[in-house]
């Protein structure tokens, strides 16, 4: 089974989303978790933009980055320049990716939100 990790700064909107997507868009050998750097807590609008397009994330909680999954992992996207920054070293055999997306959190802004949603399911659907 192929291991992806999604991780930003608090777990708390987009590594969630790009877990929620992954989890509906990814084949099902692939075992998708998210993670962030500090835990913050599962943003509401986060959960609301994601029930607008069918995928429940409600139930997800924040959590901090597991190094021994991190270290198995085939993949590791990191959603901001925090979490890449402060990811801890993995091995060469993880495949890093990085992107580069606005956090939503602060302005508070449904279309905001969308607009980071929709673009993280771009690129999610560019890992198939």
């Amino acid at each position: 089974m192929k291991k992806i990790y999604f991780l930003c700064t608090g777990n708390s909107c987009r590594s969630q989303m790009a877990e929620g997507f992954a989890k509906q868009l990814l084949p099902s050998d692939w075992e998708i978790q998210s993670a962030g750097v500090e835990t913050h807590g599962l943003n509401p609008q986060a959960v609301q933009v994601m029930a607008e397009v069918g995928i429940d994330i409600s139930h997800h909680t924040s959590k901090l980055i597991d190094t021994t999954y991190l270290n198995q992992c085939d993949l590791v996207v990191t959603l901001c320049g925090d979490a890449r920054d402060r990811c801890p070293i993995t091995p060469p055999t993880v495949t890093k990716l990085h992107w580069p997306l606005p956090d939503p959190a602060p302005t508070h802004d449904l279309d905001v939100f969308r607009a980071v949603r929709d673009e993280i399911k771009t690129k999610v659907l560019s890992l198939n």
